[in-house]
């Protein structure tokens, strides 16, 4: 098994390969009903020589190509039919053309092209979706490669019957394959589901109760669980076994009524089910990684103010951010504050004469939105007395001047 081989073909030779031999070919051949001096049955020539296996090969690369070019002249001509696969002879000679239609076609024109572009003899060969599927291959929705491309050789008819009998939702979707007829499958455990039904009653029996009728929903052929609900209340399902649906239907024929189907339901033992518990638990993978720490919270954490001490100086941030369109402040002096807080007096406005202006910078009444933000978080913090934040001084040296000796309040005339 295995070798390569050169075979009697029409006209010239054909290539193929040894897949079966000894008995297991007769079983075959009785499966099939073929004989020995069938017209299928071709001779074997000889064992393929280097030479026809090159052949071979070349002629098989050649079989994409031709077929891209097949689908232009085919779109050329117009006609409606699908050109699905071409496939060479061993020897080079002879091309078979594969393709579907719905209606009949007439394609002679469509030979001739192709014979002229190709300088080969053609041969046209149609088949159906089940077919065309098979000698494409592909993966069905189940994961595995297509039945039809792999073992199954004989494609029964399949319907939709065979959908209802397995209780399967009737979605084309679901039930079609890749060839878009339904699924050879549906036939595969078509026979154990019959066996498993003909012990169920059938569908269409309505069962009386002392609260009404009831009617079939659906139900679970293996677990051998029914769905019933009431004519009138269709809103709530009642799963009944397959013993207490008979047992009903026993009591339906002697023209006597059975209980509410609540009751029946409640006799109906549910099984525990056994929770294994896992070895790891139910820790999550991830519990030995370390926590990821943001960089945001960090840099929040830097810009917030660090809260002054009474009576100490504010510690000026270096991260803080300075203020926009923020005005410096005019430096005081010093011994001012100390003779305010030595002499704590009223002082009254004298009517001084106009003095001329001095170089010193004239201070800003200071608003709220200008404050030290360090004094406006601590309003425990002492002020100094005698001293008004809010209200500008005016030069104390010519105050001083026009004061009178005497200590009257009236300045000199």
């Amino acid at each position: 098994m295995g070798d390569i081989v050169a075979v009697e073909s029409s006209p010239g030779h054909d290539v193929g390969t040894v897949s079966l031999a000894g008995e297991l070919v007769k079983v075959q051949m009785k499966k099939r009903k073929i004989t020995a001096d069938h017209e299928d049955v071709k001779k074997i020539y000889r064992k393929a020589s280097q030479k026809d296996i090159d052949i071979w090969q070349a002629a098989r690369a050649r079989e994409e190509e031709t077929q891209r070019r097949g689908r232009e002249i085919l779109g050329r001509l117009g006609l409606q039919m699908k050109l699905s696969d071409v496939e060479f002879q061993g020897d080079g000679n002879k091309a078979t053309f594969y393709y579907t239609a719905d209606t009949r076609v007439d394609f002679r024109q469509l030979i001739r092209d192709l014979a002229s572009a190709f300088s080969i003899r053609v041969e046209m060969k149609q088949v159906g979706a089940r077919q065309e599927a098979a000698r494409l291959g592909g993966v069905g929705s189940c994961g595995r490669e297509l039945c039809c491309s792999t073992w199954l050789t004989d494609f029964r008819k399949v319907s939709t019957s065979a959908a209802r009998y397995q209780q399967l939702s009737l979605n084309p979707l679901k039930l079609a394959g890749q060839c878009g007829k339904l699924k050879c499958c549906l036939n595969f455990e078509l026979d154990t589901y019959l066996d498993a039904l003909k012990s169920f009653p059938k569908q269409d029996v309505v069962l009386k109760t002392e609260k009404g009728l009831a009617v079939f929903v659906k139900m679970d052929i293996f677990k051998k669980h029914l769905w019933y609900t009431y004519k009138e209340e269709r809103f709530k399902w009642f799963k009944l076994t397959l013993e207490q649906v008979q047992e009903i239907i026993e009591l339906n024929k002697n023209n006597e009524k059975s209980i509410s189907l609540e009751e029946y339901e409640s006799e109906i033992e549910i099984p525990e089910t056994v929770n294994f518990e896992d070895a790891v638990g139910q820790d999550s993978l991830t519990r030995f990684d370390a926590p990821k720490i943001s960089k945001r919270r960090n840099n929040r954490n830097k810009r917030k103010k660090k809260p002054a001490v009474v009576g100490a100086n504010p510690v000026k941030n270096n991260n803080q951010k300075p203020q926009q369109n923020r005005r410096p402040k005019p430096k005081q002096n010093p011994n001012q504050n100390s003779r305010s807080e030595a002499k704590p007096k009223v002082r009254t406005k004298p009517k001084a004469k106009p003095v001329a202006k001095t170089n010193q910078p004239k201070p800003k009444q200071n608003s709220k939105s200008k404050q030290n933000p360090n004094q406006k978080n601590n309003p425990n913090q002492p002020k100094a007395e005698g001293t008004k934040v809010n209200k500008p001084r005016r030069n104390n040296r010519n105050r001083n001047n026009n004061k009178p000796k005497d200590g009257s309040s009236s300045p000199e005339k």
